[in-house]
């Protein structure tokens, strides 16, 4: 299953769940962002311990405003309502796979 792509309410309700929730904010403007995103989709489609999502920040700026997301990807992952950690403009998926080994 490919990264899914959700507005600012599921990302409320996702950020609380106890699985852990790798959000991607990103835009379609964004050369980088569309680089990494087969890297994030082959992740989510390997990767059952770890919900994988991206937010457009173009269609929720509030959102980028609140999470305090100046560049992007970045990537931050989230369980049970708390920021676990992020990652600015990963370089490869093994980069985004070490970063999941580090925060999990």
């Amino acid at each position: 299953m490919a990264a899914l792509n959700i507005n600012a309410k599921q990302y409320e309700e996702l950020i609380l769940g106890e699985k852990p929730v790798l959000v991607d904010f990103w835009a379609p403007w964004c050369t980088y962002c569309r680089r990494i995103d087969p890297a994030l989709n082959k992740l989510a489609d390997s990767r059952e311990d770890v919900l994988i999502v991206k937010i457009n920040i173009d269609e929720e700026p509030e959102l980028a405003r609140q999470e305090q997301i100046e560049v992007i990807p970045t990537l931050v992952v989230y369980k049970e309502g708390f920021d676990l950690g992020s990652i600015v403009a990963p370089e490869s998926k093994a980069r985004i796979e070490e970063f999941l080994a580090e925060v999990l």
